[in-house]
Parts: C-alpha cells; sequence; structure tokens
C-alpha cells in the first residue's frame, strides 16, 4: 500500500480502488454526533464493507491491456481474442448471459481524451498542499456548499441522525468531487472503462488497468440488473457517476436509496446521492461523534512519526509518550449551536483518545514547507473515498468553512 500523502491525483479518478466514492476523485470531516444519534446511526448500519480479500476474489483475471490507440474489435466485427476472454470470464462469474456481455462490449468505443488524462506526465510535478487546497477551499465552493445546504437541510440532518455524519462532510465531499453537481462529466462510462481497462496509457501500471476492468465488469452487471443503463450512463474521464462521483463497484456495494423511491440514482437525486456518501464512510470506518483531526499539538519531529496508509496506526499514550499535547480549544469553538438536536460539535470530548491515531503530512515542496495534524478514523474513513491525504484534509478544511458559515461548530 502506497503512503496516501504521495498521491496528488484528480478528483475521482481512484476513489473506488478500496471501495466509493472505492470509489473516484474526489470527502472530507464532520461534527460530532451525541450519544443517542450514534446508538441510532449504529442501528442503521447492518452491513459491513467488504474486505481487500474479498473485493480481490472479484477481479477478472482474464484480459489485457497493451498501449494503443486501437479498437476493441477484430476486422470481422468479433472481440479481440483477449476481450474475448474477458466477456467469457465475466459472464461465468457474475452469473450474467454471455451475449448480453459481449454485447455491451462490442458497443464500446476506444477514448482517446480517456486515455490522454490518464497519461502520466514526462516531469513529475512537485507537490503542493497550499495550491491543492486551495482549488477547492475557495469562495465559489463555499458559496454553493452554503446553498446545497440550505436547500437540502431536511434530508442532510435527517442522515446525520441515520448515519452519524455530519452535513458540512457531506456537503464537502459533494463539494469537492462536482462542485453540488455541476461538472459530473460527460465522458460514457462504458468506453472510459474500456478504454482505461484494454488500452491503459503506462504499462508500468498493470494494477491500474486491472482495476479498470474489474469496474467495467461492475459496470456490466449493474446494466444485466438493470440498475443502470450502460449504453448512455455518464461520468468522469475514468468512470465516476454522478454527484458524489461513485465509481461502478461503489455504486453497487455501498450506495443507498435516499429517496425511498426503489433505484439508486445518483446523478438526479440529490437524495440518493448525500444518503450513499454517508454510507460509504460510514462503511469505510466512519466513526459518529468524533472530530476529523484531534486536537493535538504535535513534538518537534512529526515526519517521524508518519507512517502513512490508509489506516491509522498509534493510540493515545503512544503519541503522548513522544511529546504529543492536547490543544486548547478555541474560544470560537464554543457556544455554537448544533447541526441537528442531536449534532454536536465540541473538540472538548476526548473520545478520540479511544480510537487508533494517525499523523498525516501534508508537504508543500515549492515552498519547502509541511504541515503536520493527527487523524482520527474519521480522517481515514474520507481516504478510502480517495486515498490522497489532500483530498480528505481539503474536505476536511471546505466542512469547517461551511460549518463556519452555517453557523456551527465545526468538525476538527
Amino acid at each position: 500500500m502506497f503512503k496516501a500523502a504521495r498521491i496528488l491525483q484528480a478528483t475521482s479518478v481512484f476513489l473506488l480502488m478500496a471501495g466509493c466514492g472505492t470509489t473516484q476523485t474526489s470527502a472530507l470531516s464532520a461534527e460530532q454526533l451525541g450519544a443517542k444519534a450514534g446508538a441510532e446511526a449504529n442501528s442503521q448500519i447492518t452491513t459491513s464493507a467488504p474486505t481487500r480479500e474479498a473485493l480481490a476474489e472479484t477481479s477478472i483475471k482474464a484480459g489485457t491491456s497493451i498501449v494503443s490507440s486501437s479498437g476493441f474489435l477484430q476486422a470481422n466485427g468479433e472481440l479481440t481474442p483477449a476481450i474475448q476472454a474477458y466477456a467469457l470470464e465475466v459472464a461465468g462469474r457474475r452469473n450474467i448471459p454471455f451475449d448480453h456481455v459481449e454485447g455491451l462490449l462490442k458497443d464500446a468505443q476506444f477514448n482517446a481524451t480517456a486515455a490522454k488524462l490518464m497519461t502520466p506526465g514526462k516531469t513529475p510535478i512537485p507537490r503542493s498542499w497550499v495550491t491543492y487546497r486551495n482549488r477547492f477551499v475557495e469562495p465559489v465552493r463555499i458559496r454553493a456548499g452554503v446553498e446545497f445546504w440550505n436547500e437540502h437541510q431536511r434530508i442532510l440532518d435527517k442522515t446525520a441522525r441515520d448515519y452519524g455524519v455530519p452535513p458540512s462532510i457531506i456537503v464537502a465531499i459533494i463539494g469537492v468531487e462536482t462542485l453540488y453537481g455541476r461538472n459530473t462529466g460527460n465522458f460514457r462510462v462504458l468506453d472510459a472503462l474500456a478504454t482505461l481497462g484494454f488500452r491503459y496509457p503506462d504499462s508500468s501500471r498493470p494494477e491500474r488497468s486491472q482495476l479498470f476492468r474489474d469496474q467495467l465488469a461492475d459496470l456490466i452487471q449493474l446494466d444485466y440488473e438493470k440498475k443502470l443503463d450502460a449504453h448512455q450512463v455518464q461520468g468522469s474521464f475514468a468512470g465516476a457517476i454522478g454527484l458524489p462521483q461513485f465509481m461502478p463497484g461503489s455504486l453497487m456495494r455501498y450506495a443507498a436509496d435516499g429517496d425511498n423511491d426503489g433505484r439508486i440514482d445518483l446523478l438526479d437525486s440529490v437524495e440518493d446521492a448525500i444518503v450513499s456518501v454517508a454510507s460509504f464512510l460510514r462503511l469505510h470506518g466512519w466513526e459518529p461523534g468524533l472530530p476529523v483531526f484531534a486536537p493535538l499539538v504535535l513534538p518537534a519531529n512529526p515526519q517521524a512519526l508518519v507512517v502513512g496508509g490508509l489506516y491509522p496506526t498509534y493510540d493515545w499514550t503512544t503519541l503522548q509518550s513522544q511529546g504529543a499535547k492536547v490543544r486548547p480549544v478555541a474560544g470560537n469553538q464554543l457556544g455554537r449551536k448544533p447541526q441537528t438536536a442531536a449534532l454536536m460539535a465540541d473538540n472538548t470530548g476526548a473520545a478520540w483518545k479511544q480510537y487508533k491515531l494517525g499523523v498525516v503530512d501534508l508537504l508543500d515542496e515549492p515552498r519547502n514547507l509541511a504541515e503536520y495534524r493527527t487523524g482520527t478514523p474519521n480522517f481515514f474513513a474520507i481516504t478510502h473515498y480517495n486515498r490522497s491525504y489532500f483530498y480528505a484534509t481539503s474536505v476536511a478544511d471546505l466542512a469547517q468553512a461551511l460549518a463556519d458559515q452555517m453557523g456551527y461548530g465545526g468538525p476538527n
């Protein structure tokens, strides 16, 4: 597993390598939930996220990727041998008629733009936390987020009660991903996933093309189950769908029917999008009542405490023995109104001390700067939405800015 802080990926691209939203680019932090709400939220969550081993078992072994701009058919109109083998395995493992799988794959077209956008640059781009943050925590996204929150406050408050994920976090994720639905993508998902699954532009990263072939299999299954129309559905150049930019596998495993109409539509149902974000986070370790970051002052050399990855590793006593101290609560965090009757924003609580923690490094190479924070399980739940520490921290900071504008206590 690579270090999340080392990745500056486009929002929504690799979100579902582990879940939703493993899922794609593009989620942030939240206010605390009271004990009663936490108990209610726990009663709502009756399933758990598939383990990495379980997801690996669904991986399609057949099929390969080549660096090429060629299509997926032979001169006689049949699928190429490698893609034909892929189709056979998808049909067998997913219990889908072969004709259905073959028909979708024959309709898929190579998309040169998707391949170009996924092509790695010739020279590495210096990592800049300041630049990255400024792309998302900015006036346009904050103003639009306040409007979105006010417009959909009823479903946001209900979702917070049901799942224990604060409105600010949900709104921030949707804001980072698609600017509240304004930029959901105009690529046909079938073409994007086939292109990146069978014609990935970087031969040194076979695990990437495997990811997209697996997502393509999920898309085919969703189409067969009539949960979407794979011939028509559009999304990002990496195949992410809807307001929260869920990859097909995340849509299949973690999305929820927020408007209770019997189907999940992440593109046209704001209710489905809101509840699906909360569902994804809860199923990836979100703990009601915890801040995203523990209020700590770290010792003089915090880089020595950085482990990386998608899971916290330190307990509080270990960090304390290394010189970490609790940061005094700022005066402006006191006296805020709760987001709902059961949702509180009070970082003076010490519940986070009972959970594993992780030190997060936010590097700014052009300026030779580094910022360090201490993530709780809620920070790491966001990294399952997008593995970048930059992404998860930007979500948390945008959530804080939105909560401030709405007059609520913040998540950090």
